[in-house]
């Protein structure tokens, strides 16, 4: 059970990945609306992420760790965790602050941070497909038999 929620989170990121590459080039191509619509449900599918995060979270007996053996992947896979884990805790302060901004329309401002926001929100949620492939994929192959 504990894989197949994790699975279902690593699907939730993948969804917030392709939503926000599709807002992105959406304003590229000048389609404010499209792009507008695109970033909320962007914004709705973290939300929906961060609901099923806390419930595994709280919920779970027991954590997968990463194989302690596993050398230089061992490490790589910590120091994705960690960045990863540190720019999610900001991620939603910056996201919501957007969208505010664009409500607002206090556009300049909105475009200044929208260029921090969706780098740093694009990267957690690739990087949390990575960690997933990483501790459910890659680690038990590297454990062996």
């Amino acid at each position: 059970m504990q894989a197949a929620h994790a699975a279902l989170n690593a699907a939730l990121n993948l969804t917030c990945m392709s939503l926000l590459i599709a807002g992105f080039l959406a304003i590229r191509r000048g389609h404010r609306e499209r792009h507008g619509r695109l970033m909320l449900t962007a914004l709705g599918v973290a939300a929906a992420f961060l609901i099923s995060y806390t419930i595994r979270f709280l919920g779970a007996g027991e954590t997968t760790r990463f194989p302690e053996d596993a050398g230089w992947v061992r490490a790589l896979y910590l120091g994705i965790l960690l960045t990863h884990t540190v720019l999610a805790a900001i991620v939603p302060f910056l996201a919501l602050r957007t969208v505010w901004l664009a409500r607002k329309e206090r556009w300049d401002a909105h475009r200044r941070l929208a260029r921090w926001t969706f780098p740093v929100w694009l990267y957690v949620s690739v990087t949390g497909v990575v960690i997933y492939v990483m501790l459910y994929h890659v680690a038990p192959a590297l454990a062996g038999p």
